[in-house]
């Protein structure tokens, strides 16, 4: 049975309203003809998932086959419905210039709204599922759900982007159903057939009475499967594209929310491999792809000549760094890998809002055309900026903070490694700080048009990077302790 959690209105629990809020918002948003109100609507829901999630904090950490709720899940599911949320506030007057422009139909932009809904509840339902058949679902629906909203421009380009991406996804969440079937083989020799043995809190307890060939060979298909939705080198080649020819927030709910459930995703398989000996090094094999995802990406960033594309690659990058982090493990490194993840989403999701309006303003997507900002709009300029120092992680944000722990505690345990990885972070700053000085300082290019959007969601989502940069409170220092050693 599903436990029982504060009451909200018409009897939901805060479970039942992050799970059925945004089920009920896409039916609605379907049927909804106008604009404005498909926006507001579409603000309202995600507000109030906001606000249910904020309501699990206070709920008691039990289980059923279906649903489990830990510390771990909670602290995503605060962290998606809240970008989710603010990226809702920017999307309502971006997209409304996208509608002025004549880039997008009323038609469409209907589509648009019921689609956000869909991927918002899919990501929750992915975070709170126990049973490793329902994280599938939840990641494969968030997943087709993007797919139609990067493809919503219908234009050439925007279509291949969404054919690719749904291609690659495709072959991956089929590799990753594969590895989920093994998993379920090797469990249901100890727990039986059903659906204990797709339970993921039991699969975990039993992981040292499992067959650890069949438990490695499915941690392989996994690795590919879910580690072409998180972006990871050599799984990456349908990310840059998607950023590029989607919709603005929906590249920064891409790089801030769904490569962090696909990460999720393993990182719950990767419990089940810890608690079994005679399986192989997982967190050699993530450390590994992590420094070549990072490495890769560093260098790309140099040749980019599409400013969405540019952070897209960032993605890639902090993805790897994320990677490698709970590869190497421990205490300090899977702290660091938390606060990483909350830090990156946050600020990530900040560049793209910055990137809109700047897209918006200047009429166009490539970095030759967009030449000082700082001049033709300086309280942008001042904007992207923080964001982009912010995300090269220079102090006092708190990409820096988590990039510090985690180079600390690489030195310690692995050296040579740590070396492979200030590397790739010195590679990726220099090229992200060389393509700043072009967008902000020289001779302003034309603006085209004023941009609609908010500049709100941008600089709160700053002042909260930079917060967690100089202060963590106590209560969620403990949290990602706890959350740390819950991981091993």
């Amino acid at each position: 049975m599903i436990p029982a959690f504060p009451p909200l209105p018409l009897g939901l629990t805060p479970l039942d309203a992050v799970l059925l809020v945004p089920a009920g918002a896409m039916v609605l948003l379907a049927i909804v003809p106008g604009y404005r109100m498909g926006a507001a609507i579409n603000v309202l829901a995600c507000g109030l998932t906001f606000l249910a999630s904020v309501g699990l904090l206070g709920a008691e950490r039990v289980r059923s086959d279906f649903f489990l709720i830990d510390d771990f899940n909670i602290y995503l599911v605060l962290l998606t419905t809240f970008v989710a949320f603010s990226t809702s506030v920017f999307s309502a007057s971006y997209i409304d210039h996208e509608l002025d422009s004549g880039k997008l139909t009323p038609q469409f932009v209907r589509f648009y709204h019921a689609l956000y809904q869909a991927m918002l509840g899919a990501m929750n339902l992915a975070l709170v599922a126990n049973n490793l058949g329902l994280l599938w679902v939840g990641v494969e629906v968030a997943t087709l759900s993007t797919v139609m909203m990067v493809g919503i421009y219908r234009t050439p380009e925007a279509l291949e982007a969404a054919w690719k991406y749904f291609i690659l996804g495709s072959v991956g969440i089929a590799l990753a159903f594969f590895g989920t079937i093994l998993i379920y083989l090797s469990a249901q020799d100890v727990l039986g057939q059903g659906i204990s043995a797709m339970a993921w809190d039991q699969v975990q307890n039993s992981a040292g009475k499992l067959d650890p060939k069949l438990l490695s060979l499915a941690f392989v298909f996994l690795l590919v499967g879910y580690g072409t939705k998180v972006g990871i080198a050599p799984f990456h080649a349908w990310l840059p594209d998607a950023h590029a020819e989607g919709p603005t927030p929906i590249s920064a709910v891409l790089s801030g929310l769904l490569l962090n459930v696909a990460l999720y995703a393993l990182l719950r398989f990767k419990m089940i491999l810890a608690g079994n000996t005679a399986t192989l090094n997982v967190g050699l094999v993530m450390m590994g792809l992590g420094l070549v995802s990072l490495v890769f990406a560093a260098l790309m960033l140099y040749r980019r000549r599409d400013i969405k594309r540019l952070f897209a690659y960032s993605s890639i990058e902090h993805m790897g760094i994320m990677t490698f982090a709970f590869g190497l493990g421990g205490p300090l490194a899977n702290f660091a890998g938390l606060l990483h993840m909350t830090m990156h989403a946050l600020t990530k999701s900040a560049i793209f809002f910055a990137v809109g309006h700047i897209a918006q303003i200047k009429g166009t997507q490539r970095l030759a055309d967009i030449r000082g900002l700082s001049v033709s709009n300086p309280g942008l300029a001042v904007g992207f900026a923080l964001s982009v120092i912010a995300i090269a992680g220079l102090p006092p944000f708190g990409v820096f903070m988590s990039e510090f722990m985690l180079v600390s505690s690489s030195f310690t345990r692995q050296p040579w490694l740590a070396v492979i990885l200030v590397f790739g972070l010195l590679l990726a700053f220099g090229a992200l700080v060389i393509h700043l000085q072009r967008v902000l300082f020289g001779d302003p290019s034309p603006s085209v048009a004023r941009s609609k959007a908010s500049y709100i969601p941008l600089f709160v989502h700053l002042a909260i990077v930079l917060a967690a940069g100089l202060w963590l409170p106590e209560p969620v220092v403990r949290w990602f302790r706890a959350v740390a050693a819950q991981l091993g």
